[in-house]
């Protein structure tokens, strides 16, 4: 699978040009969030918190359907130079804006809201340093964040019926050089020819495809290997998902090996309060 073209760059530490940076997941770095991970992708490393409160949006009211959203940002000094925090120009900037609204969008695929209820799962992903990659990252380590939220929930009994019904993960692709390169750093998305995004299930069904031709325009036997070089990424981050998660789903899965579990019946107030004297 490795390429042999001539035409190859080096890549920082010899890496091949399908091979993904080194990866660590880190489970439940925050005390009090329902879930939350640390993904770190080479230099690139991003904290995920996933908080769930009992509303929706009021589109939702009372449909017994749940939801999720997505806010993302960067630290300051998350690049080589300090940005000022968005919060004191009073609102997101729009590279934000659009990068938590395709967060949001991609692990709204990993849910069904009916078996949620009328809850809002929020997943909050904070940059602490960037190097190329931070939204596919952001995506794969809010994977991690979600399960483990709604695992809490579900072995809790606060859910009765496990939710998830994809697991989603999502990598950039990008041609430099002529070369068809996985998982850019920094240094090799500034000079790519064409970057792209790439939101998939671990089945290999596509999510979302985000693609620009930043310096040239592409053909479409382009776009079809950077899609399978981003496929055969997301399969190894989905096996590195499963094996950070499978003591968790270990447990989801024997609590649903049970059988669906049923609400306790209301108690006759009778018995709560007793028998009057005399009766």
């Amino acid at each position: 699978m490795h390429s042999t073209s001539n035409s190859t760059p080096a890549r920082s530490g010899g890496r091949p040009t399908d091979a993904l940076r080194p990866v660590v997941i880190q489970l439940s770095p925050l005390k009090y969030a329902e879930g939350s991970a640390l993904i770190e992708m080479g230099d690139t490393r991003v904290l995920v918190a996933a908080s769930i409160e009992k509303r929706v949006p009021p589109f939702l009211i009372g449909s017994g359907r749940g939801w999720l959203t997505a806010e993302y940002a960067m630290l300051p000094r998350a690049t080589s130079t300090r940005n000022a925090r968005e919060v004191t120009k009073g609102r997101p900037a729009g590279r934000s804006a659009e990068i938590q609204r395709l967060i949001g969008r991609s692990l709204r695929a990993a849910v069904r809201f009916e078996d949620l209820g009328e809850m809002t799962l929020t997943l909050d992903c904070d940059v602490l340093q960037a190097d190329g990659g931070t939204r596919t990252a952001s995506i794969t380590g809010a994977y991690v964040a979600t399960v483990l939220a709604l695992a809490r929930l579900y072995l809790t009994g606060d859910l009765q019926r496990w939710p998830l019904q994809s697991q989603i993960a999502a990598i950039s692709v990008g041609l430099l050089g002529g070369a068809a390169l996985l998982d850019l750093d920094s240094a090799e998305d500034q000079a790519a020819e064409v970057d792209m995004n790439v939101v998939a299930t671990a089945d290999q069904r596509i999510v979302e495809v985000q693609g620009t031709g930043e310096r040239r325009s592409f053909e479409r036997r382009e776009l079809d290997a950077l899609i399978d070089l981003a496929l055969g990424g997301i399969r190894a981050l989905a096996a590195e998902q499963s094996r950070v998660l499978a003591p968790v789903l270990e447990e989801v899965q024997a609590v649903q090996q049970k059988g669906r579990r049923r609400s306790a019946p209301p108690k006759d107030e009778r018995a709560l309060w007793g028998r009057p004297d005399g009766a």
